[in-house]
């Protein structure tokens, strides 16, 4: 169910939001969702976000599928990167993943039209469940291979409470890596920023890089520089948090932005966050916030 409207950050508070995290030493801003290009007059918050001072990387998670009708226009608002998620390209793998909506062919097609547009090496984000799309994980490096854009493979978050998440389907991403590494020799890439979710490899032949994100097996909290804010102003400060704090409120009292600075400095100085690392030593089923509200 979508939230009414009236429940939503206008752009405005959006901008403004941004703009005090950009006071703060942000500089790197990823508009995901949900699916972002459904919110009416999406390319116009592109535009409010790009222009402000200090931010130096825009980004966009989408599903790719309406990147045809607006690649263009968010290429000349000043969006900066694009990271299309995709599961397999087998379309009924695909269509199992995804709930039964959109298909691979519309997916590559927003990705042309991403390409034709302007935007290069885009990032394609593929989540690697055993059993279920780990088969087609080799013809999706195949594809993507020579294609200047980089696969990430992830392994399966216990992230929310309704994605059925189950350890016995997480594929390692060390058990990925000599996958490939047999069929195509990688090399760790080495300039890598701490603070990086992703462990890059390059292939030898000169075919491009991909990426493994192992929070499963690999705990990554110590490094972790990333806040989050849903659609509707609730600050988190982890993927795995069950409660956020509400900001809208907040701006529509009139804050002011010396007050929210306060606000977030002390939220971020007290988080605590290891989930990750803890998660063998937590009782089973905590609750966590749905992936759909504040993305990944």
């Amino acid at each position: 169910m979508f939230l009414p409207p009236q429940h939503l950050l206008s752009d405005g508070e959006l901008e403004f939001l941004v703009r005090v995290f950009v006071k703060l030493g942000v500089n790197k801003v990823r508009l995901t969702g949900g699916e972002p290009l459904l919110r009416p007059g999406f390319t116009e918050l592109v535009t409010r976000i790009a222009t402000i001072e200090g931010l130096t990387d825009l980004a966009l998670t989408t599903n790719a599928v309406l990147m045809p009708r607006h690649a263009n226009a968010l290429k000349a608002a000043g969006l900066g990167r694009v990271t299309v998620s995709l599961d397999s390209l087998d379309d009924s793998v695909f269509r199992l993943m995804a709930g039964g909506r959109g298909s691979v062919k519309e997916v590559l097609l927003g990705i042309e039209a991403a390409e034709r547009a302007g935007f290069t090496n885009l990032k394609i984000n593929t989540v690697v469940q055993r059993n279920i799309n780990d088969h087609t994980v080799m013809h999706l490096v195949d594809h993507f291979r020579h294609s200047g854009h980089t696969i990430r493979l992830i392994e399966f978050m216990d992230v929310g409470n309704v994605n059925h998440w189950n350890k016995a389907l997480v594929v390692p991403g060390s058990e990925l890596l000599k996958l490939i590494h047999d069929r195509w020799a990688l090399r760790p890439v080495k300039t890598q920023v701490a603070a990086e979710t992703a462990r890059r490899y390059e292939f030898t032949d000169g075919a491009g890089e991909i990426g493994f994100i192992n929070s499963i097996s690999e705990p990554f909290c110590g490094d972790c520089s990333r806040a989050r804010i849903t659609a509707d102003g609730e600050f988190y400060s982890c993927l795995f948090s069950a409660h956020g704090t509400g900001l809208r409120d907040k701006i529509r009292d009139g804050i002011s932005v010396e007050e929210l600075t306060e606000i977030i400095c002390g939220l971020w100085s007290k988080r605590a966050d290891r989930y990750s690392e803890l998660r063998n030593r937590l009782p089973g089923n905590l609750p966590h916030v749905e992936m759909f509200r504040m993305g990944g």
